[in-house]
């Protein structure tokens, strides 16, 4: 117990302050996170949109995710990531406060499109940021200190997300604008003079030496490899922000307040573990293992679900796919700022943030039209057998793609 209790301690030493405080950020924007969990909920329930045309709608979200992560990572090393995360948090908040206001699929498939293009440029330019201001030997722990907070935020939201639909559901898209706008505050006020300081530092430094040109990511086969293993784990594991919600309130007969519950379980379950064991995997295992592991454990939580959904199975599977989500999502983040260079780290986090959102468009629609068609059953079996397929894949791409770069860097 003390050398676990030791272990985790440790996992959060030598983070810079500015590490924390991206942290800090995420979580007042994540905790304001409502809307997407409940978006397919409210679209069936509320508006009463057939579950096909719901998962239609929520394609729309990818695509403006796909167009946000590109011209995320485009701007970002164009102008920096301080100015694009401030315009995407601020100008994030007028546009969820106008979400409530289209009623129709077309609507609100437009007002989705557009408010997750600005909402999806913040992606790329937080993951410069991350490795910007983390020392090279921890930044998988400074991924981790991130996404720990966007669950802490994830355990916050939805619990309290189902509480207020169950009121109003124009609660959630009010909460979220205010988390935006209270996270862009926070933002501007600490990285102000850090980004002067760093501009003026760059400057220097161009003047100093010349630049090599690096590839572009869109040139790099292998990583594009490793972009669209990427995108078909995505699809397996976003199964959790669109059928996954129709299954437990459709099949499993839970309340909006249960499913809540349950998605803030799975956040608080992120925030207690995801360091100490991100440390554990980081000291024990390769980063092809851990991805091994990871991406099994994903396809696993959603195939006993189709054998069982009693809540104890429930739990369970929820479990696994937090363990399984540790070990994947903060280590392909790694694995891209690994294969980056020096002077293209947003192309190559928004390319591999554009494999999410790619995902995100496929996985709504071929999720709830299996889903309707041949039952959640097939879909949770065909998961699970999909994941284990991109596990193998990414034990052996993993290595083979990390291996020529550090090859190619020992040549310089």
């Amino acid at each position: 117990m003390v050398k676990l209790i030791n272990l985790y301690t440790s996992s959060f030493k030598g983070l810079s302050q500015e590490s924390w405080m991206l942290a800090l950020v995420m979580l007042i924007n994540r905790a304001g996170s409502m809307v997407l969990p409940f978006l397919g909920v409210y679209m069936t329930n509320h508006l009463h949109f057939s579950i096909e045309n719901s998962g239609i709608v929520l394609s729309f979200f990818g695509i403006g995710s796909v167009i946000g992560s590109w011209f995320g990572g485009m701007v970002t090393d164009k102008i920096g990531e301080y100015k694009v995360q401030s315009l995407s948090l601020l100008l994030s908040v007028p546009l969820f406060c106008m979400i409530p206001f289209f009623k129709t699929e077309a609507g609100l498939a437009g007002i989705i499109l557009i408010q997750s293009i600005v909402s999806e440029t913040f992606r790329p330019a937080n993951s410069v940021a991350i490795t910007k201001y983390a020392k090279p030997e921890n930044i998988t722990r400074a991924f981790s200190l991130n996404r720990m907070a966007v669950n802490l935020g994830f355990s916050i939201g939805p619990a309290l997300g189902g509480i207020l639909s169950a009121i109003s559901y124009e609660f959630l898209f009010y909460s979220n604008a205010l988390a935006a706008f209270l996270a862009g505050l926070m933002y501007i006020w600490f990285f102000r003079g850090r980004a002067k300081r760093a501009k003026l530092e760059a400057k220097k430094v161009k003047e100093a030496i010349v630049i090599k040109k690096e590839n572009s990511p869109y040139q790099d086969n292998k990583f594009l490899i490793f972009c669209a293993l990427c995108m078909l784990f995505s699809m397996c594991f976003f199964q959790l922000f669109s059928t996954l919600t129709i299954f437990y309130k459709d099949t499993a007969h839970l309340s909006q307040q249960n499913i809540g519950y349950i998605l803030g379980y799975s956040g608080f379950l992120i925030v207690l573990l995801e360091m100490g064991f991100v440390q554990l995997a980081e000291k024990y295992f390769t980063l092809a293992f851990t991805m091994l592991i990871g991406t099994f454990l994903c396809g696993l939580s959603y195939a006993m679900l189709a054998f069982d959904y009693s809540m104890v199975m429930l739990l369970v599977s929820m479990t696994l796919l937090c363990i399984g989500e540790i070990w994947t999502l903060p280590f392909m983040a790694t694995i891209t700022a690994l294969r980056s260079g020096e002077n293209n780290k947003g192309a190559y986090m928004g390319l591999n943030g554009m494999s999410f959102s790619i995902a995100f468009i496929i996985t709504p629609y071929v999720g709830t039209l299996i889903a309707d068609k041949l039952g959640f059953n097939t879909l949770w079996i065909g998961t699970g057998v999909l994941a284990v397929a991109i596990a193998v894949a990414f034990y052996f791409v993993i290595p083979w793609m990390l291996k020529e770069k550090n090859k190619v860097e020992e040549e310089m």
